[in-house]
């Protein structure tokens, strides 16, 4: 079992930066690829942001390309989504979530181990 414990998240106002990690108290977190998901109240759960378990690649929704940027220090077993220029529509609980499955993955049912969430709010 991996537990995976988001922090960073709060409220900024539309336009702003945010930067949210996940930590993960594992000696093996560097064979997990990891990804960020969110999902805003009444909306199904979206990928945001892949990367693979060395961090040399990663993989971006559409709405996050450009503006988010995911990375990871293996050394401190951490995962962060960078996010800059929030928008409203950027607001929802975000999730990390991880999957000892070697790749990257944007289908959440790859993952196989998911954090609690934490709440991101862009106001407009």
């Amino acid at each position: 079992q991996v537990q995976l414990v988001e922090s960073g998240g709060g409220l900024v106002q539309a336009g702003g930066s945010l930067r949210i990690a996940c930590a993960a108290p594992e000696r093996t977190f560097s064979t997990y690829a990891m990804a960020w998901f969110r999902q805003a109240p009444g909306k199904e759960r979206e990928f945001v942001a892949a990367i693979t378990r060395s961090g040399d690649t990663t993989l971006y929704a559409d709405s996050a390309k450009g503006r988010f940027t995911i990375s990871r220090d293996n050394a401190e077993n951490t995962v962060y989504l960078q996010m800059n220029s929030l928008k409203p529509e950027d607001t929802a609980v975000y999730y990390c979530a991880a999957t000892p499955h070697f790749g990257i993955y944007t289908n959440p049912n790859e993952y196989v181990y998911w954090g609690q969430g934490t709440q991101v709010t862009a106001s407009s």
